[in-house]
């Protein structure tokens, strides 16, 4: 069960969302330093090292929704709630607000 599990509906066009998805791992490997790649229509990812270490998830594309599930490491579930506000605030400038 994941940590975090956010869903954000959408009327984007298949490939455009994925480019979407494909636009926040990068922002968030740039940030967190993931390792992320796709299956099918989903993105998993993981995190090996720096201040994520141990994070995993993925980030699923339909043709009417997005969604993110979060499994943050023991140490990191504090700062769940500040996590996901950060998540959120991404999805609104990726995917546009709810």
């Amino acid at each position: 069960m994941a940590t975090i599990d956010m869903r954000r509906k959408h009327s984007l066009s298949r490939d455009n969302t994925r480019a979407k998805a494909e636009e926040l791992a990068r922002s968030m490997q740039e940030k967190l330093g993931i390792r992320w790649r796709w299956e099918g229509d989903s993105i998993k990812f993981d995190t090996p090292e720096g201040t994520a270490k141990g994070t995993s998830g993925q980030v699923n594309v339909s043709d009417t929704e997005v969604r993110v599930q979060i499994d943050l490491p023991f140490l990191l579930r504090p700062l769940k709630g500040m996590v996901e506000g950060r998540v959120k605030e991404k999805l609104d400038t990726v995917i546009g607000p709810e």
